[in-house]
Formats: structure tokens, sequence, C-alpha cells
């Protein structure tokens, strides 16, 4: 029996020699792992929200309301946020801005702060709004003011247009 553990014992040092001799040798090499994230900003997701002024009496005025937008931009990037005089200023820009119910005009103003002092308009670096993304939704609010609803009852409209420039 000892002769046959000395045999066992034998072989397996053996195996082992062998083993080591068929992987004495390597050879490695490097490679590189890569991906490029382009900056990327979304204004529609989700959807804006609309500045509406309700219903209101025609001796009201100051007439305050808010809606918001939604952006989602890359992480780190810059970016401007522009809203543009609507549909019913008629070339007069956005101190021109103004709801229209036929040819009558209720005119109102859209702001950054809720303080109503800082138009927003679409004028880069001079009343836009300026942010970084962060990978998420971030709102913005959209304040609003019609100075004097002293117009003929019925519904007034108009439309901006919200654009992101990065």
């Amino acid at each position: 029996m000892n002769t046959l553990k000395s045999l066992v014992a034998v072989a397996a040092i053996a195996c082992v020699g062998l083993s080591s001799a068929a992987y004495a040798q390597s050879a490695s090499t490097t490679f590189d792992v890569t991906i490029t994230i382009a900056s990327a900003c979304s204004i529609d997701t989700p959807a804006a929200t609309d500045v509406d002024f309700g219903t209101n009496a025609s001796t009201a005025t100051n007439i305050d309301a808010a809606g918001q937008l939604n952006v989602n931009c890359t992480p780190g990037t810059d970016y401007d946020i522009a809203l543009n005089e609507g549909l019913n200023a008629a070339g007069g820009g956005i101190t021109a801005r103004a709801m229209a119910n036929g040819l009558t005009l209720v005119p109102y103003q859209l702001y950054q702060d809720a303080g109503r002092t800082v138009v927003w308009g679409d004028t880069l670096d001079t009343n836009t709004l300026a942010g970084t993304g962060t990978g998420a939704v971030q709102a913005f609010p959209v304040y609003g003011r019609v100075p004097s609803a002293n117009f003929p009852a019925a519904t007034y409209l108009d439309t901006v247009t919200a654009t992101i420039t990065y």
C-alpha cells in the first residue's frame, strides 16, 4: 500500500509539472472601450402647460397666471430658452404680445420671474433664460400678466413658441 501511495504521489507531481510546462509563456495586449455621447435637449417632454388667465370681469386689472416649460438636457449642456412674440404681435416684437379674438387684441406679457419684472423674449443673452442640463427634467415657470381686461366679452387666444438653443 505504501508503494501505491508513492506511485500516486509521483503521478500527481508529474501532472503538475507537465501542466505548468504547457503554460510557461504568455503574451498580452490592450484595447480601448469607447462611447461618444452627443449633447441633446428637449423642451416638449413632458409638454408645456398653458398660461391660462381664466375668466375675469372686464374691470379686472393686473391679472396674473403661470404655466410651465419642461426641459431635459444632457448633463453639463448649456442652453438658452427663448419665447417668441406670439402670433398676434404683428411684427411688434415681444412688447406687442396680444391675445386675439378677430381684430380685437388683449395685450399681455410673459416673464421669467414671479415678481414679473424680467420679460421673457427671444434675443439670446439678452432676455432668454440660460441654464445647464442635469440629465433630468427641469421645470421652468412662465409667468404672465394681463394689465387690463377692459375689452369686449369674448375668448381671446395667442400661441407662443418656446425654443431651446444648446
